[in-house]
């Protein structure tokens, strides 16, 4: 009797079944998230929003923005059913039970925080939306990666303009998305984190988020915290991945310098049950939209709450990074006679990993703009990656590369190997596509610049196999024995 006092105690909006979602932003979070929803939840109504007209065209089209393995099936099943991508912003506010925040929160580039904070413009325009429109009560979820209390932040700007009688209830709800494998991660996540205020009302919120879940994911691996718990539990899961691809590339110049190699090393290793094999493949780099930007953003943290060490030592993470893309380059430099200029390199993969077309932050960024500085001209194969996006990567001020010079040196090839290949003097692999495993590189290297190198910096390829057919090989965390036979 006492529990069915206490839920008829409960505001309606606390306490009837959720009927329909808005998400705003149709980005690599809202889209594939939501998406996901309406396939699990046919009787919910989804609606995805977004201010970008062309973004939302795309998504009702038949060719998706985003390449995730396995989303466009889901899409196309759903689409027109329960799911809908709309700009119509404010009519999907005004009836959703719940709304989600999945806006971009890119590193602020200006102001206070710079190059370390997320920037919350975003953010704050959707809260800012959804207090003006929203003429009943509503639960609102933090989706998009955001700094330790910014549901506070959130809940503060919707209460001080909002309409008598409407109410708010803001929980955390952090996506712990693998691009290339975001699917599976939606369809079997390893746990479901919410985090809400400790009270009646906050608790009555995540059971309201929690019963969404509940569709597909079994109650047990649905975590409920406090929302400041749940926001910096994001920051710390990217942090320590990060950390782990930093400290076996750390390794793996050992390994270049004594003759010791990586993939034993990683091997032998991920044996010990305490350590585990996950993230310790050597590489020229972590890259994509979430590592490097988390980072930071706990290390701006650290910094606000004078934890100077603390932040040093996440910091450290990141120089890490940056050292093996610029040693991976020198590598590079040397072993085409210390001159690069007027030289063909072609780089194998453009996205950050494979499965996926998204660029950002992608190694490979970097490994051009060194090239480009050395005077190479450059062709990048990529099954999936847009010319256009390319370009814009390249564009960024921050790289300081001539936007007429990177059109004059730069081309992108989808799936002509051979036209890619022909008169290089090098093939880096930059991405992990498994497509590069399946190549005829005999037929390569008669069509290649001699000597013909390959630089593999993702260790997916046949180094014995390179060697026989004639290439010098280097590849990272590994020693070769180049005297001639």
């Amino acid at each position: 009797m006492a529990s069915d006092a206490l839920k008829d105690s409960r505001p309606e909006f606390l306490s009837k079944p959720i009927q329909n979602i808005c998400c705003i932003g149709a980005g690599y979070v809202g889209g594939p998230t939501c998406s996901v929803i309406a396939y699990k939840c046919p009787h919910i109504q989804v609606n995805v929003v977004d201010l970008s007209q062309e973004r939302i065209n795309a998504w009702n089209s038949p060719n998706i923005p985003i390449y995730e393995p396995g989303l466009n099936e889901i899409v196309q099943k759903c689409i027109g059913k329960n799911l809908h991508f709309t700009t119509r912003v404010e009519d999907c506010i005004a009836k959703a039970d719940i709304i989600f925040i999945s806006v971009n929160t890119p590193t602020k580039t200006y102001g206070v925080g710079l190059g370390r904070a997320p920037d919350l413009t975003y953010v704050e325009s959707a809260a800012r939306t959804i207090s003006k429109v929203a003429k009943n009560s509503k639960i609102i979820v933090e989706k998009s990666t955001v700094p330790v209390k910014a549901a506070e932040s959130i809940t503060n700007m919707l209460k001080s303009n909002h309409h008598p009688n409407v109410e708010f209830q803001v929980l955390s709800n952090p996506e712990f998305l693998a691009e290339g494998t975001a699917i599976n991660d939606l369809l079997k996540p390893d746990r479901i984190l919410i985090g809400g205020d400790n009270d009646d009302k906050g608790k009555w919120a995540i059971e309201q988020l929690s019963s969404v879940y509940e569709n597909w994911v079994d109650k047990s691996l649905i975590i409920t915290t406090n929302t400041w718990s749940s926001e910096l539990s994001k920051l710390t899961a990217n942090a320590m991945l990060a950390q782990r691809i930093s400290s076996i590339n750390s390794i793996s110049a050992i390994c270049e310098a004594s003759g010791a190699d990586i993939q034993e090393v990683s091997k032998a290793i991920g044996f010990d049950s305490r350590i585990g094999s996950k993230f310790l493949q050597a590489s020229i780099g972590f890259g994509g939209s979430c590592f490097q930007k988390d980072i930071n953003n706990l290390i701006y943290l650290c910094e606000n709450l004078n934890l100077k060490e603390v932040a040093d030592y996440w910091h450290q993470v990141l120089v890490i990074n940056d050292y093996q893309k610029k040693r991976f380059v020198d590598k590079i430099v040397k072993c085409l006679f210390n001159t690069l200029n007027n030289k063909k390199i072609t780089l194998f993969g453009f996205a950050f990993k494979k499965n996926t077309g998204d660029t950002r932050e992608s190694a490979s960024i970097n490994i051009c703009k060194y090239l480009l500085d050395e005077g190479a001209s450059i062709t990048v194969l990529d099954p999936k990656v847009e010319y256009e996006q390319m370009i814009f990567e390249l564009s960024n001020p921050q790289l300081n590369l001539p936007i007429e010079m990177v059109k004059r040196k730069v081309q992108l090839y989808s799936t002509d190997v051979i036209e890619a290949c022909k008169g290089s003097h090098a093939i880096v692999i930059c991405t992990e596509w498994d497509i590069f495993k399946t190549y005829d590189y005999k037929e390569i290297f008669e069509i290649m610049q001699k000597p013909a190198h390959v630089f593999d910096g993702r260790l997916i390829l046949d180094h014995q196999h390179l060697t026989s057919i004639g290439y010098h090989v280097e590849a990272v965390g590994k020693k070769f024995d180049h005297t001639l036979k």
